[in-house]
């Protein structure tokens, strides 16, 4: 079951840290919120606000109402810091959060009971002062009786990203694009290209969709849980190339990236470097990777 997984720790490169938001030059990478977001905990798939004054992300460390929940920290003094856990939890799980680009919506995926399948996506509006509204299930468009993950809005909004087994796709879990029709997302598209007899799930957007960065597995609780880019070549992504870093390898898990929408040329990831490294898995930041795909992957209608 994913996001229950047996951890441990791959052979892999010794490289440099930062403490908390990035440093003004990243090297290959560093850990964020050493002790704060990333702890001796499992921390997974987190998602920065537009503004950049809040972290969201999911993490098995206990305070929570479920054991695996969504976690908060907020900008102080240019660290993040006074971790908690969001008010939208539920006893269930909570998990795989991101921002969506104007900042008024938190997606995230939900095991919760009244849901319309194993694990569902929802969404929460993020209030002017800070709090959230109740947790909204994205309905019929998205969900199915199987499982969805990782939703990943556009930033325009008029797109989502996400990952389900339930739609009779080209293996286990595929990645879908959604399309907004003013209500609701609707009509679920394979993303061209990247579907296999593998799992593909926890998906970003680059450029607007003219590349994208995705897991690929063939078990997600065996190694690799490994990191691809693939171009868009005007109808679909084409070959899909491991992600250039280090602790991306075939003995590892590296997966959760999403974009930085306060910071558009840096990702957020989650594995497990051998240093520095705080606990099971950690937020990582690293410098996204560049964009060389055209338009034409994202059905714009």
């Amino acid at each position: 079951m994913r996001h229950a997984r047996v951890w441990w720790i791959p052979s892999v490169l010794l490289v440099c840290a930062v403490a908390s938001p990035p440093a003004a030059a990243l090297n290959e990478f560093g850990i964020e919120g050493m002790g704060v977001v990333s702890t001796p905990h499992s921390e997974v798939r987190a998602s920065v606000s537009p503004d950049g004054r809040r972290i969201v992300w999911g993490s098995d460390r206990p305070g929570g109402p479920g054991g695996r929940d969504l976690w908060q920290a907020t900008l102080v003094d240019g660290r993040w810091q006074n971790p908690e856990p969001l008010p939208i939890n539920s006893a269930a799980k909570d998990y795989d959060p991101m921002f969506s680009g104007d900042g008024r919506w938190l997606y995230f995926f939900s095991d919760r009971p009244g849901g319309l399948g194993g694990e569902d996506l929802y969404r929460a509006a993020v209030r002017p002062d800070g709090g959230y509204g109740p947790a909204e299930n994205l309905g019929p468009g998205v969900n199915t009786p199987g499982r969805e993950w990782a939703p990943a809005p556009s930033r325009d909004g008029r797109h989502l990203l996400f990952a389900s087994d339930g739609r009779g796709g080209a293996g286990r879990q595929d990645l879908w694009i959604a399309r907004w029709d003013g209500q609701a997302f609707v009509d679920p598209r394979p993303a061209p290209g990247i579907n296999t007899a593998a799992d593909e799930f926890d998906a970003t957007w680059l450029g607007d969709g003219r590349a994208i960065v995705f897991t690929r597995s063939d078990d997600v609780n065996e190694q690799p849980v490994r990191l691809y880019v693939a171009q868009c070549d005007g109808k679909r992504y084409g070959e899909a190339v491991p992600l250039g870093l280090s602790f991306n390898t075939a003995e590892g898990f590296t997966y959760g990236p999403v974009i930085d929408w306060n910071k558009p040329g840096e990702m957020l990831l989650n594995g497990m470097a051998k240093a520095p490294k705080a606990g099971k898995q950690d937020i990582y930041r690293i410098a996204a990777p560049a964009v060389t795909g055209k338009d034409g992957c994202v059905d714009r209608r």
